[in-house]
């Protein structure tokens, strides 16, 4: 009887992926919340054929030197900057991922975070569990309906927050560092204008864009300048596309309204100058900012068709056959 081929899973996944898997693999898994420390990933991936990875893992030339038997990267993402594509071709991994699972509750997400920064829902938890006696004439925030918005990145999460907004009454202009993105846009009613346009005339600007050499910091001191005064900046991209101790800054000294973020710089485990920590001024609570960990695509049957998809993706290559997601191209060997 043939040995089945090893497969090592970095994070936790669901138990249906795991039967899943278990049909075609002899599983090594890491079912914690906790990210396996590079040492130990690098060890237990040298008897790897295969190994489904998530965001806080790096791959790079160190980690597939020390897996000689690997075939498949499979994934469970969209953004993949901290995956060396060059790295994996050069020793033969197929590396794959999910292009499109994660684009809907992140659109939500980000609506989420633009009413509950403008509209104080925060600070109007707060008031309640300390101190509410009933209305008062306090927290007035700003509506979205008859708002400039603002989409700093018009690919598939922008045009998925782009299609929601139309029905709330509101102005969308866009901007995009691929010139691709116009045609979609102006379908979906998105008026696509230069970056230093769309953060003069907007009420919120929406960062959404992945992270690139050409957006890392796309939001720095200089552009934030130019935001309208009292203006909303919500970032459900990645952390790295701003300045974050910009942003702060911005904030104190009233030039932002607000700052609401689902992902910050030190994720960013692609750059290797990356901060250790959110940025520290940024977490005053005098400041108007609401954070949620990471929570983009945190819906479970979206998580678990996620974990699906990429696993689907690993048994295609053990099986002799092209993945159905591959980010990188490979000749037969």
């Amino acid at each position: 009887m043939n040995k089945k081929p090893h497969c090592l899973v970095t994070c936790r996944i669901h138990p249906e992926v795991v039967e899943y898997l278990e049909q075609y693999c002899t599983l090594d898994l890491n079912q914690t919340d906790e990210s396996l420390r590079p040492e130990e990933l690098q060890t237990r991936i040298k008897e790897a054929d295969a190994v489904m990875m998530f965001m806080p893992d790096k791959v790079d030339e160190t980690l597939l030197s020390a897996a000689p038997r690997l075939k498949v990267i499979g994934a469970a993402l969209k953004g993949y900057d901290n995956f060396d594509i060059e790295a994996a071709t050069r020793h033969h991994v197929w590396l794959t991922y999910v292009p499109d699972l994660l684009t809907t509750p992140t659109a939500e997400l980000t609506i989420a975070l633009m009413l509950g920064l403008s509209r104080n829902i925060a600070a109007g938890d707060r008031r309640v569990r300390n101190d509410f006696r009933g209305w008062r004439p306090v927290l007035f925030g700003t509506g979205i309906a008859g708002s400039t918005v603002g989409i700093i990145g018009m690919g598939r999460l922008g045009q998925a927050v782009a299609g929601r907004l139309r029905g709330w009454n509101t102005r969308l202009l866009g901007f995009d560092i691929s010139e691709h993105a116009a045609a979609e846009a102006s379908e979906l009613g998105v008026d696509m204008r230069p970056l230093e346009e769309v953060l003069k005339e907007s009420d919120f600007v929406l960062v959404l864009t992945p992270l690139t050499p050409g957006t890392r910091n796309l939001l720095d001191a200089g552009r934030l300048t130019l935001m309208k005064q009292g203006a909303f900046l919500v970032n459900a991209g990645r952390g790295s596309c701003v300045d974050e101790q910009a942003v702060a800054q911005a904030l104190e000294s009233g030039r932002l309204a607000g700052y609401a973020a689902d992902v910050f710089a030190f994720e960013d485990w692609a750059l290797d100058n990356r901060p250790e920590s959110i940025c520290p001024p940024l977490l005053s609570p005098k400041l108007n900012t609401l954070f949620t960990p990471h929570l983009g695509s945190a819906v479970d049957r979206v998580r678990l068709a996620i974990e699906m998809a990429a696993a689907e993706n690993i048994v295609d290559v053990l099986e002799g056959r092209v993945p159905r997601h591959p980010v990188n191209s490979l000749s037969p060997k």
